[in-house]
C-alpha cells in the first residue's frame, strides 16, 4: 500500500489545468513520459475534453476511432452531442445503449459523460441515475452541480462533505465549495470570492476563475470590479458565453449599454438561456403592444 501511495501523480498538473479552464495549457502540456496504459487513457480523455471545451468537436470526432478504449469513445460521444444539435437524439440513444451494457455501463468516464449530457438536457434525475453513486472526484463535483441546479443545497452540501473527507484541498473540492457558497449566498459569498482569489494567485488566470470572482463581486454589489474582471476574461476568450452573459448583467446594473455583448452572445450561442429569456421577453412585449394597439 505504501508503494502505491508513493507513486507520483503524473497527471496532477494536467487535471488542474482542465478543472480551472486552462484548456490550451492542458493540451500544450500533455506530452508526459512514463504513463501507465490507464494514465495514458485518462491523459487522452483530458486532452480531448479540453479540445471539446475549446469548440474543436470535429478534431475529437475524427481522431478517436472505433478501436479506442471505452472512456475515449464516451468523450467522442460528447463531441458528437455538442457538435450537431440535429443528431442529439441518436447520440443519446447510443449513450443509453452503452450504459445498459454490463461490460462497460459502469465505466466512470462513461457515467461522467452521461451525467454531463443529461445535465445539458436539464434532465437532472436521469443524470443522477448515472452519477449519484460517485466513485471519482469529478463525478462527486458533477453531483454538487446537479443538486444546486435542482435547488437542493442540502444534498449538494452532503455530497461536498464526501469530497472534503476524500481530499479537502483538491481543486474540485474547492471549486464545489465555491459553487455551493454562491448558491447559498449571504456571508458565504465572501468565502467563495476568497477561493477564486486563491486560485488566481496559485495558478494562471483563466476565464473560469475570472468569472467566478466577478460573479462574487456582483453578488456583493461591487459591479465596477466585476466589470474589470469580466473584460479581462473577454480578452482571454472573446466568445465565452458565461463572460458575455455576466457582462450583460453587469452593464445593466452599471447603467451601461449591453447591446453589443447581447449581439455577440446571440451570434455565438443562440441557445444560451439569457438569449432565450430575452427573446421571450421581447415576444411578451410585442403581444402586449398588439393588445393595446
Amino acid at each position: 500500500m505504501a508503494a502505491a501511495a508513493a507513486t507520483p501523480d503524473y497527471l496532477f498538473n494536467l487535471r488542474n489545468h482542465f478543472y480551472l479552464g486552462a484548456y490550451q495549457a492542458a493540451i500544450n502540456n500533455s506530452d508526459l513520459p512514463n504513463l501507465s496504459p490507464e494514465d495514458a487513457i485518462e491523459r487522452d480523455c483530458l486532452v480531448y475534453r479540453s479540445y471539446i471545451a475549446l469548440g474543436s468537436y470535429q478534431l475529437v470526432i475524427t481522431e478517436i476511432d472505433s478501436s479506442a478504449a471505452t472512456p475515449l469513445q464516451a468523450v467522442k460521444l460528447l463531441a458528437m452531442y455538442l457538435s450537431s444539435p440535429e443528431s442529439k437524439e441518436s447520440t443519446i440513444s447510443s449513450l443509453k445503449e452503452w450504459l445498459a451494457d454490463p461490460a462497460i455501463g459502469n465505466n466512470p468516464i462513461l457515467r461522467l459523460i452521461a451525467g454531463t449530457i443529461f445535465f445539458h438536457e436539464q434532465d437532472y434525475n436521469e443524470a443522477l441515475k448515472h452519477t449519484n453513486v460517485g466513485g471519482t472526484m469529478e463525478l462527486n463535483a458533477l453531483n454538487v452541480q446537479i443538486f444546486i441546479k435542482m435547488h437542493r443545497a442540502d444534498y449538494a452540501e452532503r455530497q461536498l462533505r464526501v469530497m472534503q473527507q476524500i481530499d479537502e484541498d483538491h481543486t474540485l473540492t474547492q471549486l464545489a465549495t465555491s459553487w455551493l457558497n454562491l448558491a447559498v449566498g449571504g456571508s458565504k459569498i465572501q468565502e467563495a470570492y476568497l477561493i477564486f482569489q486563491d486560485f488566481s494567485e496559485k495558478y494562471q488566470m483563466t476565464s473560469l476563475v475570472l468569472n467566478g470572482k466577478a460573479v462574487c463581486c456582483m453578488h456583493m454589489n461591487n459591479f465596477d470590479e466585476a466589470e474589470t474582471l469580466l473584460l479581462e476574461a473577454l480578452n482571454k476568450d472573446a466568445k465565452d458565453p458565461e463572460t458575455l452573459a455576466n457582462l450583460i448583467v453587469c452593464c445593466l446594473h452599471l447603467g451601461k449599454s449591453a447591446s453589443r455583448f447581447l449581439t455577440q452572445l446571440k451570434l455565438a450561442h443562440p441557445d444560451h438561456i439569457l438569449i432565450k429569456r430575452s427573446a421571450s421577453a421581447e415576444e411578451s412585449f410585442d403581444r402586449a403592444v398588439q393588445t393595446v394597439a
